[in-house]
């Protein structure tokens, strides 16, 4: 049984930083997954995309269908994952739910207030315009969560509640008692 501590919010608050901090202070190997990944290592023709040479609306569904199998076959073979994701999409959590049946998932909410979305989304200048906002408004709606985290709060404070509730925290999140795959 491989362990996920799966990073759930809004494009722009905070998931990689804290998955980062996470990884540097878990005492177990864990891998930092996430679609910006695959983005900053050219593994999709972003390029192509953008010049619609390519059109992503028609590649979205089975690269993200690739993506949510790749977690469960890095989980099957024994790896410990720090996932960060935003389920914007109706039918991905029971999907990835499925998948990661008979592994132990720790599902978190980062929360991050809408000022500060907008303004990192904007700064970025790698996102939709608008997506943090979309998110922000409708992408924690019906799930339940091991631990709901506040990015005003600081990495470190909830990293530090992380690894607390990991370690010692009954799961009780829309993963628990997931039908598999």
């Amino acid at each position: 049984m491989a362990h996920i501590i799966f990073l759930h919010g809004a494009s722009s608050s905070g998931k990689s930083t804290i998955a980062k901090a996470l990884q540097s202070r878990i005492e177990k190997p864990f891998w930092h997954i996430s679609i910006d990944h695959l983005r900053d290592a050219s593994v999709l023709p972003t390029d192509r995309f953008r010049t619609g040479d390519f059109r992503w609306g028609e590649c979205r569904p089975a690269f993200f269908d690739g993506f949510h199998r790749s977690l469960k076959a890095y989980a099957d073979a024994g790896n410990n994952l720090i996932l960060e994701h935003i389920l914007d999409t109706d039918g991905w959590l029971d999907t990835i739910a499925g998948l990661l049946a008979g592994h132990d998932v720790f599902f978190a909410a980062v929360h991050c207030p809408l000022d500060v979305l907008t303004d990192r989304e904007t700064a970025r200048g790698d996102r939709p315009l608008g997506s943090a906002r979309r998110d922000f408004e409708t992408i924690h709606i019906g799930k339940r969560y091991d631990i709901e985290l506040q990015s005003s709060d600081g990495v470190e404070t909830n990293v530090d509640k992380i690894l607390h509730g990991w370690r010692h925290g009954v799961r009780s999140s829309s993963f628990v008692g997931a039908p598999t795959d």
